[in-house]
Order: C-alpha cells, then sequence, then structure tokens
C-alpha cells in the first residue's frame, strides 16, 4: 500500500464572521496578509519534509483559485520546490486542473522538470477543477469535460511521441510541438485521478487503466464507484484490484482522546468540511451531468435529510453558527468522515475502512483549520510512528498492493470473464 500525507494547506486567519458571510470562497483578498502567508507556505513545507521523515511514501498536493481552504494556487510551484528538498517520497499532484490551465504543453513540460528533478518521483495527476475554478479562470464550464479529455491526450502525446509534430484539435492548436523537456519516466510518470462521485470520471480511469482516487467520499457511494470501476474494467478486458483503488480519509491523532477531538473540532470548523462553498459555485450549470448530480446530491445529504453544503449563517451570532458546526461533529465520526482519537483508537476504524474499500493508496488528509505548527507536526510524528506501521501490517494481511506496486490493469479476467466482487456490502452493514 501506498500511504501518502496531504493538507489543503489552508489560510486560517481570516475573521469568523467574514467566513461566515462569505463561505470560503469568494473572501475578498484585502484579508489576505502576504506576512502571514510567507510563514504558513514555509510551515507546510517544513511539515511535508517531515512527513517523508517519519514514514510516509508520498506527499499528496492539490490546487485552487481564490479559495481560502487552500493556498495552493500553482501546485507545481510546491512539487517543484519539494522535487528538490525530499530525497524520496513520491510528489502526488492531485492535481492540475486540465481544463483551465490554457497551455497544457507548458504544463507537460513543467511537469517534466519536476520528474527531472526529483530523480523520477512524480505522480502525475489530473482534475476538472472544481466549479470555482471555472469561475476563477473565465472558463465555461460546459466545456469542462471536453477540454480535460483533449490536454490530457496531448500531454501525454508531448510525452510519448517524438516531436516535432503538429497538433490540431477542437480546443487546443499547435504549429510546432517538440518539448525539449520530457520526462525520466518511462513512457510517462504514472497518472492517477482524483474525484467525488461522477460516474464519467470513473470510467474514463477504468479505459485508461488509471488508478482512481476516491476524495473522502462516503462508504457506501464510494463502494458504488468501485463496482462501476470494476465493470468498466471488465470490458476493457482486465480484473480491477486494489492497485487501481485509492482513498482519503481525514484522520487526526493525538496522545490523549480529549485533546484529537478538542483540535478535530478546529480541524472541522476551520476546514470548513460543511460550511464551505455555495453548491452554485462548486457545481455551477453545465459542469455536471445528471446522473453525477444525482451522486453528489446523496454524498452532500446527511442521514435525515439535511444538505451539508453551505447554507448561509446570515442572521446567526457566532456562537450560533459555530455551534450548528459542531452538532455535525458526532456524525461526521459516525460515518467515518471523520476519525479522532489517539493511535490506538484510530487504527481500528482504518482497518474497516481498508477492508471495505481495499484501497493500494491511502491518503491521510491532515491540519486543516487553526491549528497550530506544533499540533501539526505532533500529528505527523504519531502517524509515521505509529499509526502507519500498524496500517502497512493490515494492508500486508489483505494484500493491498499500490499502483506502483503492480501495473494497474495486469489482472486478468477469471475464467468466467466476470468480475467477482468483495463481499463489501456485510461489511459496511456492520458498521
Amino acid at each position: 500500500m501506498h500511504v501518502m500525507y496531504f493538507s489543503e494547506r489552508p489560510y486560517h486567519p481570516v475573521p469568523e464572521e467574514v467566513l461566515l458571510r462569505n463561505g470560503y470562497w469568494g473572501v475578498p483578498n484585502t484579508y489576505y496578509d502576504p506576512a502571514v502567508a510567507s510563514r504558513l507556505y514555509n510551515e507546510y513545507l517544513d511539515e511535508d519534509v517531515f512527513a517523508e521523515k517519519v514514514g510516509f511514501d508520498g506527499i499528496m498536493l492539490n490546487e485552487h483559485h481564490g479559495l481560502i481552504l487552500c493556498m495552493g494556487s500553482v501546485v507545481d510551484v510546491e512539487a517543484s520546490i519539494l522535487a528538490r528538498i525530499t530525497e524520496k517520497v513520491r510528489i502526488v499532484l492531485l492535481g492540475n486542473p486540465l481544463p483551465v490551465v490554457g497551455n497544457p504543453l507548458r504544463l507537460a513540460e513543467e511537469l517534466a522538470e519536476i520528474d527531472l528533478i526529483s530523480k523520477g518521483r512524480l505522480v502525475a495527476g489530473w482534475v476538472r477543477g472544481g466549479g470555482t475554478e471555472q469561475f476563477a479562470n473565465n472558463t465555461n464550464p460546459s466545456y469542462n469535460r471536453e477540454y480535460f479529455n483533449e490536454a490530457h491526450d496531448l500531454i501525454v502525446k508531448a510525452w510519448t511521441t517524438p516531436g516535432p509534430f503538429r497538433w490540431e484539435g477542437k480546443h487546443f492548436n499547435y504549429r510546432f510541438v517538440n518539448p525539449w523537456a520530457l520526462p525520466l519516466q518511462k513512457p510517462h510518470p504514472p497518472m492517477w485521478i482524483p474525484g467525488l462521485v461522477s460516474p464519467e470520471t470513473v470510467q474514463w480511469c477504468a479505459k485508461h487503466r488509471y488508478p482512481y482516487v476516491a476524495l473522502a467520499t462516503y462508504l457506501e457511494p464510494t463502494v458504488e464507484l468501485w463496482n462501476l470501476y470494476a465493470e468498466a474494467a471488465a470490458q476493457e478486458g482486465y480484473q480491477a484490484g486494489p492497485e487501481n483503488f485509492g482513498y482519503l480519509q481525514k484522520v487526526y491523532v493525538a496522545e490523549t482522546e480529549e485533546k484529537a477531538q478538542e483540535l478535530g473540532k478546529q480541524d472541522l470548523y476551520g476546514g470548513g468540511m460543511y460550511t464551505a462553498i455555495r453548491p452554485e459555485w462548486l457545481f455551477p450549470s453545465g459542469y455536471n451531468s445528471k446522473a453525477a448530480t444525482q451522486r453528489l446530491a446523496r454524498q452532500f445529504t446527511d442521514p435525515k435529510g439535511r444538505s451539508q453544503l453551505f447554507s448561509g449563517y446570515e442572521g446567526q451570532s457566532i456562537e450560533e453558527a459555530k455551534a450548528a458546526v459542531y452538532g455535525l461533529y458526532p456524525h461526521a465520526q459516525e460515518s467515518y468522515q471523520l476519525i479522532r482519537g489517539t493511535p490506538k483508537t484510530v487504527i481500528p476504524k482504518l482497518r474497516k475502512i481498508m477492508e471495505i474499500l481495499r484501497p493500494g493508496v491511502f491518503g491521510l488528509w491532515q491540519n486543516d483549520g487553526p491549528i497550530g505548527h506544533p499540533e501539526r507536526m505532533n500529528n505527523i510524528r504519531l502517524l509515521g510512528e505509529e499509526v502507519i506501521p500498524a496500517m502497512r501490517e493490515i494492508a500486508k494481511e489483505l494484500g493491498l498492493e499500490s499502483p506502483l506496486e503492480r501495473q494497474p490493469g495486469s489482472r486478468p479476467l477469471p475464467a468466467t470473464g466476470q468480475w467477482d466482487p468483495v463481499a463489501q456490502s456485510e461489511a459496511l452493514a456492520a458498521l
């Protein structure tokens, strides 16, 4: 199993009343203090280096625009720094938002340089980008998937086809494609694709034999997507296995249960998990298919039928708004959206997820919200010293191979020609 470290790298010091009024996208940048941002960027890079030291296999990075929840506005900048200051971790980009980059050929060259500087440690990942990325970059969400597909195809060809050659596409046109920076890894760096619950993305991954990494989605719809991937893989002539799947899970550990729960609440509120973005900004018209929209509606609705997307807290005091968010905290733990506790108490919960989803890639999502640098470092230390070794033993027991251990799509179909699914429903029912 590949265990990777992830943080959104949030910008913390924005007044709470501003967050309650705006959500986590669209906050005026007059609240941005470059001196504070400089400190935070360096703290986050230090934490990434420390994560390598304590035993993580990879550092996962993402990119957002105009979103205080994530300071990674240009993910390749952080990746290029990590390529030089780390030694062995994989640099996992989940990912570059292809529909908004404008120049896929330039992106291909940037990533090739990162792979070269890191001596072949890049994992490239492509995302469609959230709805906010479309607004922030002035792109039409209706063409999002078309941009994504064509940009992906161009980058792969630029990395694998000798130049020069022409590219005449629907959205991108180049008279001279001859990049003088090519990846060290051949034929190109591994490609992993993150997502929420879009069936189209899952089927696209299966067709290309790319691992699909679910971003902290609820377990039941995640299992449904795994089954959808497996069915699509069977149509492509191979059997899906753990190497085809990844999962991102929010985990926070501390020496005592009380401390972990206290800091976990800060993570919940400050990380914007339930007060994040207005639906019309996150999922603009034309961005998703009907099938994806239906799945998202289920994903962001709690068992009582309440929406967990930003509903606005205008008219409420800060104390009332916090109480509303904290009221969801027990359910977030019961549904495994959050795992909080000591290493001893979180390991059995992680085992349950590993048994149900059987992922070959497991991302531990850390340290969002106004949690201080010393506490974040302590969390990383405890994960590395006590949690990850246990996860590796469980993965070995369950036979969870990562995409770096076993080539995705290399498992032949059973003799019947049908996929033989793992009995996940009983494990889900037992939670």
